[in-house]
């Protein structure tokens, strides 16, 4: 009867396995050696050390906050970001200021999720991706799916082997049997779970390896068009600390509680 249960349980771990393979195969020729330092120079901004930190829904977290501390705009612990200056000082900003709407309103959430998918923010992506700093995004989804195909195949084994066990007739050996034919899915699984933590995890970040070096070294050029000008009652090196901050951490980086809380919601 266990032997019902043990098909599924290879089937599911063969098939992830190999779709696994085949992902990181993908993403090797597409980000590997002959990609993992820049083609072509790029500026490497604020902007962009947020892409490839957190992808574009970082992006447009940085500018929310950029634009709140300059005072364009107001992030209510609510949910919701309203307009206090209409006029944008990049293509960014007139890009967030026009999705939030005419009336000046809008739900923060539904706001990030919008701009997060506007070509502007995208062509930031793929600027570090023509560069060889960025993960194509297309290479990102599949391994991250293949990866947790690989998980649920392992847990459906675990799983079926309890299964086993419950049915197993007992005094006949068919326990023993079960538990030594269900560790070959469970033990391919989580082999190639542990071996992917090495070879397939950096395809499942942001940033490439050269992208991450970026990161680490935390070294951003003034440049033009790097949003660094001075605001108005705070320090240019202040501002860039926390702005630098916010874009390789992320939101948690922020010193002030309610504007952590008005950025999750």
């Amino acid at each position: 009867m266990w032997l019902l249960l043990l098909a599924p349980a290879l089937l599911a771990a063969v098939l992830s396995c190999l779709r696994l393979v085949r992902a990181a195969a993908t993403a090797d020729s597409l980000t590997g050696p002959a990609r993992s330092h820049p083609v072509d120079p790029v500026g490497v901004g604020l902007y962009e050390t947020a892409y490839l930190a957190g992808g574009p829904v970082r992006v447009v977290e940085l500018a929310l906050v950029l634009m709140t501390g300059r005072g364009r705009l107001h992030l209510a612990h609510t949910g919701w970001t309203s307009v206090v200056d209409p006029h944008g000082r990049s293509r960014l900003e007139r890009a967030l200021i026009t999705a939030i709407g005419p009336e000046g309103q809008s739900r923060t959430g539904e706001l990030r999720d919008r701009l997060a998918a506007h070509p502007i923010v995208l062509e930031i992506g793929g600027r570090l991706v023509q560069a060889g700093l960025a993960t194509p995004p297309m290479v990102r989804e599949r391994t991250l799916l293949a990866v947790r195909q690989v998980r649920r195949a392992l847990l459906l084994s675990v799983a079926l082997l309890g299964a086993a066990l419950a049915v197993a007739a007992p005094g006949t050996g068919d326990a023993g049997s079960a538990v030594a034919w269900f560790s070959l899915p469970i033990i391919l699984t989580s082999g190639t779970l542990l071996m992917a933590r090495v070879d397939v995890h950096p395809y499942t970040r942001w940033a490439t390896p050269a992208g991450q070096d970026l990161l680490n070294a935390a070294r951003l050029p003034h440049q033009a068009g790097d949003p660094t000008e001075p605001p108005p009652g705070l320090p240019d090196a202040a501002e860039r600390e926390l702005l630098t901050a916010v874009a390789v951490v992320g939101p948690a980086a922020l010193p002030d509680a309610r504007l952590r809380a008005a950025l999750r919601n």
